[in-house]
């Protein structure tokens, strides 16, 4: 059997060192924020180029945090793309906002710049891109659209953790950048966890109020904020795993390109990165027509495989479905149909990965 993603090898290679972090924030009796939560902002802001980091309870938080923090609220419109994972809409639900759909280019998954001046209106407020995937979205082209509407930018980075964007790193691009630190990302805690950077002093300093009861003093309450701060031990872990995250994404990067070598003439639609771009690949996407039977094949090989994400946000129930039959987004929904992620992670052994492409090679050699 070859998983889709190996959640316990990070804890074996790592065990020493983890539960040393991990002992230490047990014996010392301090439990919410405090020096290792402060020690990981710190290290994560230096990581990622940026003039701050604040630490927070998830990737939805995150999100939700910074938009409050540039003030958007009822009657505002944010854009975001239409093929996306939902806390991304979600995040801009919760502040009492809409979320306005935009397609991506369709070799890259990405919000599309081309298509997101004609979606501006008078209420626009925030332009909300996500580095699907792990592969960063092009960053000039929608800051150049940004700045001509005076808007805001806040990047969703929860998969792109040490992605590279014409060679600097993700994390202050834009106005605010926000981080998940789910188990299973390339940066990953014990548990929900979640961060923003940003090079905003104001920004960073309003993340930290709202994330701590609206407060910066105890007992004295300063606006209406939330319970959403990163957790000591969750902290000590992600400082332990930083130090190893360029060399697990080089591990994930080797493996992408045998899966490009090894796929080549499978007739599946491969990942296309731009020459600006040096992904996280957090994920390996292919796509194919015959989606389901591509993966039925895998499974009886005993291979694990994932679905990222077989419901775009406009058909969720959440959001109303196609009330009216009629697709708008017509790209996000032929992904949602076609794209299956293959197993990729630091701890995949290339031969492994070998077995991967060889058994799609059958499958397509038998169609």
């Amino acid at each position: 059997m070859i998983p889709f993603l190996d959640m316990k090898a990070p804890y074996e290679e790592l065990r020493e060192e983890l539960d040393a972090a991990v002992n230490r924030v047990v014996s010392s009796g301090w439990y919410i924020l405090g020096q290792e939560v402060e020690a990981f902002e710190q290290a994560f802001a230096d990581y990622c180029g940026a003039g701050h980091c604040i630490g927070t309870a998830n990737g939805l938080d995150a999100l939700h945090l910074a938009l409050r923090a540039m003030d958007v609220g009822p009657g505002d419109e944010v854009i975001v793309p239409s093929n996306t994972y939902i806390a991304t809409w979600l995040s801009v639900s919760q502040c009492g906002a809409t979320p306005i759909p935009v397609e991506p280019i369709a070799t890259t998954y990405n919000l599309d710049p081309e298509r997101i001046e004609a979606a501006i209106t008078a209420r626009t407020k925030v332009i909300l891109p996500v580095h699907l995937y792990g592969q960063p979205a092009d960053m000039d082209a929608i800051l150049a659209v940004a700045r001509k509407y005076g808007l805001r930018v806040l990047e969703d980075a929860a998969q792109a953790h040490g992605a590279r964007y014409k060679g600097r790193r993700v994390g202050a691009h834009g106005d605010v950048v926000a981080w998940s630190f789910y188990p299973g990302k390339n940066l990953g805690a014990l548990g929900d966890a979640g961060g923003v950077t940003t090079d905003s002093a104001e920004l960073a300093d309003r993340i930290r109020v709202l994330r701590n009861y609206g407060s910066r003093v105890k007992y004295v309450n300063e606006s209406q904020g939330y319970n959403s701060r990163l957790d000591p031990i969750h902290a000590a872990v992600l400082q332990v795993k930083l130090k190893h995250l360029d060399a697990w994404n080089a591990r994930r990067a080797a493996l992408a390109q045998r899966y490009i070598r090894e796929l080549a003439d499978t007739g599946l639609t491969l990942p296309e990165v731009p020459s600006w771009a040096e992904p996280s690949w957090h994920l390996f996407v292919v796509a194919h027509p015959q989606r389901e039977a591509l993966q039925r094949q895998l499974d009886k090989a005993g291979v694990g495989s994932l679905i990222h994400y077989p419901i775009p946000p406009h058909k969720q129930e959440a959001y109303g479905g196609e009330q009216d039959g009629v697709d708008r987004f017509p790209l996000a929904s032929r992904m949602a149909n076609e794209v299956l992620s293959l197993p990729l992670g630091p701890h995949l052994q290339m031969s492994q990965a070998t077995f991967v492409a060889e058994s799609i090679r059958r499958w397509a050699g038998e169609r």
